[in-house]
């Protein structure tokens, strides 16, 4: 049993235990851990764990069908789970900001429902054309969402309210509040959503022919990727971005060296909420063209396995938002196909967040195990 034991050990060093392939080494560690338990959940139901998995690629386009409806085909499935990915993106980079600064935005989803219904009244029922209308939408989703952020952010400075109490007060309130304009002026008497917005002011080109198939194309997938290389960009060259991570590192040392912490802490959370009003335009203007009364979208929620897994980087959070659109986006296809309930990728994704949230106790382990190492040495 020991031998077992050093055996693992020694396996762990070898693959994680270097300091400088740690950052990207320990979360697919935990991804790995997480996928293994997902396995034994699955089996333990009765089902294919393998089968279940390699459902989940084809619901979201990365693996073949065995048959597909007319005018759909795996590039038709692809296209629309980058439609899926795009919010998904947006809101991860929401929660990245705000931890880069030491604060957590847990208000991701009530921020995307205030920006994604402000763009739908002002432009999605307008007569607006396209060229005009699907540049204000990106503009209001980002005012609107930055607005929300910096509330956020300024009841932090000014009196010291802990960020996720506000947050999470300002979902049920932007959560009801828009549930009870919806349902007074903008439902649909038929779906009790709110009226569909109008395919000019819609991010997402609906059924576009090409060739033989029938697809979504996402344009805000461009954007988001812009919006990544510009976090990159604004948290590794610029004077904002250094304050942003010394703040989040401490703010005992940040106001030792100069900088103005309120300040940074309101604009941390107004660029956080920014994003998070993207993602609210890209979701319910681009993946839906509606709005549900009363639910806040998971996306919010699962931004923050994303923004965590992703190791808090904008290049890591590309593909961790990956993983985590795959599970969510092909759990339906799995459902029907290999009998495993939709709900168990949502338990997956949990499973994720849970060893994704262990990935520092993991790095302490494997440290210490390499010190003790080398004292033996």
């Amino acid at each position: 049993m020991k031998n077992k034991n050093n055996f693992l050990h020694r396996l762990i060093l070898q693959t994680i235990g270097h300091e400088k392939r740690q950052h990207y080494m320990i979360p697919v560690f935990t991804i790995l851990l997480s996928l293994i338990f997902g396995i034994l959940v699955i089996a333990l139901l009765g089902k294919n764990p393998l089968q279940a998995y390699y459902n989940l690629l084809q619901g979201s386009g990365l693996a073949p069908k065995a048959s597909y409806a007319g005018h759909k085909g795996m590039i038709t499935d692809f296209t629309s789970f980058l439609n899926a990915l795009t919010p998904m993106l947006f809101a991860a980079l929401a929660v990245l900001i705000a931890l880069k600064a030491g604060l957590f935005n847990i208000g991701v989803s009530g921020q995307m429902l205030a920006a994604g219904f402000t763009a739908t009244v002002l432009i999605g029922y307008s007569e607006l054309p396209a060229v005009i209308a699907k540049p204000l939408v990106v503009l209001i989703g980002f005012v609107i969402g930055a607005l929300a952020g910096a509330l956020v952010g300024f009841l932090k400075h000014r009196f010291n309210i802990n960020e996720v109490v506000s947050t999470i007060m300002f979902n049920y309130i932007f959560q009801y509040v828009i549930s009870f304009l919806i349902n007074t002026f903008y439902v649909d008497p038929v779906s009790r959503q709110s009226a569909n917005v109008k395919q000019a002011g819609r991010l997402t080109l609906v059924d576009v022919v090409i060739g033989d198939y029938k697809m979504d194309i996402p344009l805000g997938i461009l954007v988001a990727v812009a919006g990544i290389a510009i976090t990159a960009f604004l948290l590794n060259r610029t004077a904002l971005g250094f304050e942003i991570k010394a703040v989040g590192s401490s703010i005992r040392a940040a106001e030792y060296a100069g900088i103005r912490v309120g300040r940074t802490r309101v604009l941390a959370m107004m660029l956080s909420g920014g994003f998070a009003g993207l993602a609210g335009v890209t979701y319910y203007l681009g993946y839906f063209a509606s709005i549900q009364p009363k639910v806040l979208v998971s996306t919010g929620y699962d931004a923050i396995a994303v923004a965590l897994l992703g190791n808090s980087s904008p290049i890591g959070i590309i593909f961790s938002s990956f993983l985590i659109t795959v599970i969510s986006k092909g759990s339906t296809y799995m459902s029907s196909t290999s009998g495993v309930q939709a709900e168990i990728a949502s338990a997956i994704t949990g499973i994720i967040l849970l060893f994704s949230a262990c990935g520092a106790y993991v790095r302490y382990k494997v440290n210490r195990w390499k010190d003790m190492k080398e004292e033996i040495q």
